[in-house]
């Protein structure tokens, strides 16, 4: 099909973030299904057990999620450039080096899993250690993660086979995987939590089944694809400049992520320090901008599958046609999720706190989301664009400017002078800066690719 028609790019583009967006939004709500089920146990300590629980692993997994992201450029990349040059559909004819990716990112996946089981003990006591918890909620905090910590193999594998599939835009198998995972989850919750009465550790154990029931589907996929005899490739997953590379790539990509929790977690703190009911109005107001995250993100992988698509192919016209196309997409979602939120923010906001007090502190500050996702739209969909040239150190540099200059000075001053818009000025700020950084490298990308 000609990459000079527009429909099928669209067709291309819908499809793929149809189905991400699909398979992004299973993540929420089976966390949502799992906290109803705790929420209604006759304690709450097991609730707020595993809200503590479950952000320690925020911390250890999310940075790893440069595993997927690592993964899915090279191998659009990949795959593209070995059609071109062939003149073959790379869905049958799978490149060694498509094979290769997944087996080297795997590798590091299972060494870094592997060492997070062996450190599980100081990571545990360090972790709990950074929550001023009663021992009652921590001890069941702790319940949670003797068991879920047994995934982490799983997930971090998952993270590559998720990576994997996207790249060679296999978005079905994406939301299979996706829709076994949340749904195995919320069905263990109930046998383990409801049925046999095991509470945090019920909980835990179930999201640990639920990754290995992913990862187990995942290798089917796999070994569907590549016959017996192509794993005799797997020594070469060894040669130093091709890990050497992936290293690169994946530990800017982790930057990348750390700071970016961090402006997040930096931004919980210093509401705190504005009071308890400024933190409770933010964290409503942080969770309708993350809601729109899982939606802006589904442009965003498609946006990232495609680009590498069309670098390795380099079919460099075919760039920014894309990138108009997610931008313009990403920047409509973005708004409209800001702009319902910011017409109705009473009804909509009473659905989450009956507290009268936040919801009039939420009507106040709501006007926010719309230069927060409206910017952080743009920013998100040019993340999944360099993710799918694979330019870790563009991404890194991004990242680590709109932290310092975007979103640290600003901050600061809503310390110091206690005044929350100035911290939302400085989350919306962050995610200006980083659109802008972003942007402004698109020309010279392409630029590239041309020469």
């Amino acid at each position: 099909m000609s990459d000079s028609q527009p429909a099928p790019l669209w067709r291309r583009f819908s499809r793929l973030a149809t189905i991400n967006v699909l398979s992004n939004l299973m993540v929420p709500l089976a966390g949502l299904v799992d906290s109803a089920f705790l929420g209604h146990l006759d304690s709450i300590r097991f609730l707020a057990g595993v809200a503590i629980a479950t952000a320690l692993f925020n911390y250890l997994y999310r940075p790893c999620n440069f595993l997927r992201m690592g993964t899915t450029g090279p191998t659009a990349q990949t795959l593209a450039a070995a059609e071109l040059d062939s003149g073959q559909e790379s869905e049958t004819d799978l490149p060694d080096e498509a094979l290769l990716i997944l087996l080297r990112n795997g590798l590091i996946a299972v060494a870094l899993g592997a060492l997070i089981l062996l450190l599980q003990l100081p990571l545990r006591e360090l972790g709990f250690a950074l929550f001023d918890a009663s021992p009652s909620v921590e001890l069941a905090g702790r319940s949670y993660y003797h068991a879920r910590i047994w995934d982490a193999p799983a997930t971090l594998l998952n993270f590559v086979l998720l990576g994997w599939f996207l790249g060679r835009e296999q978005g079905g198998r994406v939301l299979v995987l996706s829709a076994l995972s949340s749904g195995g989850n919320v069905a263990l919750d109930y046998l383990f939590i409801v049925r046999l009465g095991w509470e945090s550790l019920g909980a835990g154990l179930a999201t640990a089944l639920s990754q290995y029931l992913m990862l187990a589907v995942g290798l089917a996929f796999v070994l569907w694809d590549v016959p017996l005899g192509r794993w005799a490739i797997a020594p070469k997953i060894l040669h130093r400049d091709s890990l050497l590379s992936a290293f690169r790539l994946n530990s800017n990509i982790w930057v990348r992520s750390v700071l970016f929790i961090t402006v997040y977690a930096l931004f919980t703190a210093w509401s705190a320090s504005l009071g308890t009911t400024t933190l409770a109005a933010n964290m409503l107001l942080l969770q309708v901008v993350i809601l729109a995250v899982y939606f802006i993100d589904g442009l965003a992988f498609a946006t990232e599958s495609i680009a590498g698509s069309f670098y390795g192919a380099k079919a460099s016209d075919r760039l920014a046609s894309l990138l108009w196309m997610a931008t313009g997409t990403g920047l409509v979602l973005g708004l409209s999720v800001a702009g319902v939120f910011t017409l109705f923010p009473e009804p909509l906001f009473t659905l989450l706190t009956n507290h009268a007090d936040i919801v009039q502190h939420i009507a106040h500050d709501v006007l926010w989301l719309l230069p927060v996702l409206g910017f952080g739209s743009l920013a998100f969909v040019l993340d999944g664009y360099f993710l799918g040239l694979a330019n870790g150190p563009i991404l890194r540099n991004s990242m680590a400017t709109a932290a310092v200059l975007g979103f640290l000075p600003l901050a600061i001053a809503s310390w110091r002078f206690n005044a929350n818009a100035l911290l939302w000025a400085a989350m919306a700020s962050f995610m200006l800066v980083r659109a802008i950084v972003l942007g402004v490298q698109v020309p010279q990308s392409i630029a590239d690719l041309e020469g």
